[in-house]
């Protein structure tokens, strides 16, 4: 899978994804860095077949309403410690990969995982 980590979350999370062997890009890395529009990154991501993460319910409400990001990792746990942010995803990552294989918008909080339809 193919993961694209929005401004807001910490460019060590990519070490969850790329360890478990997923390609990963944080908006650091883009051309225009963390000031990269939302609607941009939508675009790259449904282009180039990305999975956005991101805390921003944005997203979230751009999905609903226009279809876009069409895949979406939405992180609802609140402000947490980066290292609690990284064990959550590396406990759930394998329930994450399965979910993206039903659905396009995977929702995770401190204690579920939830599966949008």
């Amino acid at each position: 899978m193919r993961f694209l980590l929005d401004a807001q979350l910490p460019g060590t999370l990519r070490s969850v994804f790329s360890n478990a062997g997923h390609e990963v890009i944080h908006t650091l890395d883009l051309e225009m860095g963390n000031r990269t529009p939302d609607t941009l990154i939508s675009a790259m991501a449904d282009s180039e077949g990305l999975i956005v993460v991101s805390k921003d319910s944005d997203f979230v409400v751009s999905l609903l309403l226009k279809g876009t990001p069409r895949r979406l990792l939405q992180i609802s746990t609140g402000n947490i410690p980066n290292s609690e942010l990284r064990n959550l995803l590396r406990r759930n990552l394998q329930a994450i990969e399965s979910a993206f294989e039903i659905a396009s918008h995977v929702e995770i909080n401190r204690t579920s995982l939830i599966i949008h339809s």
